[in-house]
C-alpha cells in the first residue's frame, strides 16, 4: 500500500481525468463547472497520524497516578538498597547513582494531592541521604 501524505484519502477520491474548457476553468467528466474553489473548504482527515500521536500523548489521570506510584516504589527500593549497602559495608557508586536518579524522577506531579505529599516525603528522605553521603563541603 502506498501512502501519499496525511490526506491520502482525498487524493485517491479525486478523479484523474479532467479536461480544459474554453472559458479558462475546468470541469470533470462533462459535468457543469464547479463553484468557486474558495467556497469549498479543504478536506481534512481526522484519523491521520497527527491525531494518533495526539491521542498517545494524552495523559489519563489514573495512568499519571500509577506512574507516580511506580516511581515512588523505585525510590523506596533505592533507599532499601542503600540501607543494605550501609549495613554490609559495601556502598558502591552505582547505589549513589540510583539514589540520584530516583530523586530526579520524583519531580513530576501525579495529580493526586495525597500521592504527591508521600512522594515529596520520599524525595526529601532521598535528598537527606545523598547529603549525608556526600559529606561536608
Amino acid at each position: 500500500m502506498r501512502i501519499f501524505g496525511t490526506n491520502a484519502a482525498a487524493q485517491v477520491a479525486t478523479p484523474g481525468v479532467s479536461r480544459r474548457i474554453a472559458s479558462g476553468g475546468f470541469s470533470v467528466g462533462g459535468q457543469e463547472p464547479s463553484k468557486s474553489a474558495a467556497a469549498a473548504p479543504g478536506v481534512r482527515t481526522i484519523g491521520g497520524i497527527d491525531a494518533l500521536l495526539a491521542l498517545q500523548g494524552a495523559d489519563d489521570p489514573t495512568e499519571r497516578r500509577r506512574r507516580a506510584i511506580r516511581r515512588g516504589g523505585i525510590a523506596l527500593d533505592a533507599l532499601d538498597e542503600l540501607k543494605l549497602a550501609l549495613l554490609s559495608g559495601d556502598l558502591t557508586s552505582s547505589t549513589l547513582l540510583r539514589l540520584k536518579s530516583a530523586t530526579a524522577d520524583l519531580t513530576e506531579a501525579s495529580g493526586d494531592a495525597r500521592v504527591d505529599c508521600v512522594l515529596a516525603e520520599i524525595g526529601l528522605r532521598l535528598e537527606v541521604e545523598l547529603a549525608k553521603l556526600s559529606g561536608p563541603k
